[in-house]
């Protein structure tokens, strides 16, 4: 299965930039017809691959998904930290090992039991987590704190709270104050309480903003956004160090046939660390 990428980056193994991959992937739903899992999985394949990213961030799988995608890709999916949940769907990471070594990893439940796993707490819908890992880059022998998360979709309280646990636990870890990398599905606003929270406590930016870039939706639904109706605001984010430059981020907006490979658009990055 072919189609064009736009803006293709050819990879370089020894380059000193980071190319960074965000994508809720959907859970398997033998409802959503031609959209199915089974039809998208070979797209989100090819636009993963043809952007050869050093870290990939996916969110809303469950195991046997998350699993099968893995096989797919030339990439690692870090998981020897987790105890799988059957009915649980994880946000995950995935790292090039040409360029990325992982030295410890682990999942926070956002939950005031953050520890115990599928713990649930602040009338959040499901159980939600995010899951880090303690990188470094091959290339220039840099250490990176990476965390990944799924916020809950329905209270902007519930948010809040879930990504005060983020923080909170996230310090815990990244005892060295190594610099953050953080994405994932927030289902908030860049003009969100949630996104000040992250601002204020973590100073981290977007890059999509230090581009200039109108916003957008990256939340499509299976629908195709046409001129002059692309309207909204990004929930998908990756935010990064002031520190670090920006060569481009946009979304991924290609399909195969109508079919798209989520209901959410793929965000990819390429930053310069510094």
């Amino acid at each position: 299965m072919l189609f064009s990428i736009k803006n293709k980056v050819f990879y370089n193994k020894h380059s000193m930039h980071l190319k960074l991959i965000t994508s809720n992937i959907r859970y398997e739903n033998p409802h959503d017809g031609i959209h199915s899992w089974e039809n998208r999985r070979p797209i989100l394949q090819e636009i993963i691959t043809n952007y050869h990213p050093d870290i990939l961030a996916t969110q809303e799988g469950r195991e046997i998904q998350i699993k099968g995608l893995a096989e797919l890709l030339e990439l690692k999916l870090v998981e020897s930290h987790r105890e799988w949940i059957i009915d649980r769907m994880y946000p995950c990471l995935y790292v090039n090992e040409e360029q990325i070594t992982v030295k410890r990893s682990g999942d926070i439940w956002l939950s005031e039991t953050p520890l115990i796993p599928g713990s649930i707490s602040f009338k959040s819908t499901f159980p939600r987590l995010c899951t880090w890992m303690h990188v470094t880059h091959l290339v220039n022998n840099q250490d990176y704190f990476v965390v990944n998360t799924h916020l809950d979709h329905v209270f902007e309280e519930t948010r809040l709270q879930q990504i005060n646990v983020l923080i909170t636990e996230v310090g815990k870890l990244n005892t060295d104050n190594l610099p953050l990398i953080l994405m994932g599905d927030f289902n908030d606003t860049p003009t969100s309480n949630v996104r000040k929270s992250i601002v204020n406590s973590l100073d981290l930016k977007d890059p999509w903003i230090e581009e200039g870039h109108t916003e957008e939706t990256s939340h499509h639904g299976f629908k195709e956004v046409t001129l002059g109706q692309e309207a909204g605001e990004r929930i998908d984010w990756i935010l990064i160090p002031h520190a670090f430059a920006v060569e481009e981020i946009y979304l991924e907006k290609n399909t195969f046939d109508g079919i798209f490979p989520s209901d959410h658009y793929p965000l990819l990055a390429t930053v310069i660390p510094r």
